[in-house]
């Protein structure tokens, strides 16, 4: 879907699912160098509910920006695509990087946000940190370029289910269509200095927090931490690593759908 303009001309790839009109539609925030088809399985779930999600622009199918962007501007972005579906409010579901995303998506348009799910994040670069060599790790898109490499480091990042079973990542990666060192790097770059911790008490969205309990990425201090601080939320904790969404796919969308479903 082209959503530029005639000096910009940026091709945004969109996955859109119909539903059948039962409840809110969902949109969804995938975690860095992401694409849509990483997050196919958990809408394919959840067949009743219209799902958009989308490639960052420079990730997947997605072109690559003509400028830097902020978390904000993804959020802008987001609403130019809602708008092109003519979907006024939405649930909102984000992943790790995409769950900052989500974050400023329910700040900068808190009216189009009726309910949020952060899913393995944190309030930005005021967050309990992981160990330097799992954030070195994640400084490189290497882990999508190289099977090989992606076992070995898998549970070493990931936690949880990728310790006992590096082959996991095999599976988990084989849906990820790698596109250029840049789209993730300028990912990395719209989160720099960015942070929520200050705003969070002001969220007006009942929020759900999904964690991991064994979490290298995204220590579970973490979703403890904005518990506390959004006034309007509930923490569910998987014993699983930062991947919970999916090998513990079925639990994740039971609780979801409890949560979206609350009347």
């Amino acid at each position: 879907m082209n959503l530029g303009t005639d000096d910009d001309p940026r091709m945004v790839r969109i996955g859109h699912q119909a539903g059948n009109g039962e409840g809110v539609p969902l949109l969804l925030f995938n975690g860095i160098g992401g694409n849509i088809e990483l997050l196919a399985p958990l809408a394919e779930k959840m067949p009743e509910r219209e799902v958009v999600v989308f490639d960052i622009p420079g990730v997947g199918q997605s072109d690559l920006p003509r400028w830097p962007y902020r978390l904000g501007g993804v959020a802008r972005l987001a609403a130019s695509i809602l708008d092109r579906f003519g979907l006024d409010k939405v649930d909102v579901l984000g992943v790790s990087w995409g769950g900052a995303a989500a974050q400023a998506f329910a700040c900068t348009c808190s009216q189009r946000c009726r309910r949020l799910i952060l899913c393995a994040t944190a309030p930005g670069v005021v967050m309990i940190p992981a160990s330097p060599g799992v954030l070195w790790k994640m400084a490189t898109p290497k882990r999508y370029m190289n099977a090989d490499y992606a076992r070995t480091i898998s549970g070493e990042i990931y936690g949880g289910d990728f310790r006992r079973n590096p082959a996991l990542a095999a599976e988990m990666f084989r849906h990820v269509k790698y596109k250029s060192r840049l789209g993730y790097y300028l990912q990395l770059l719209a989160a720099s200095g960015w942070t929520s911790i200050h705003w969070l008490p002001t969220l007006s969205q009942p929020t759900l927090l999904m964690a991991g309990a064994d979490d290298p990425l995204v220590p579970l201090a973490n979703a403890w931490l904005m518990h506390k601080l959004i006034r309007k939320s509930e923490l569910k904790v998987f014993d699983c690593g930062h991947m919970f969404l999916m090998t513990r796919a079925d639990e994740s969308v039971a609780a979801i759908r409890e949560f979206l479903d609350k009347s």
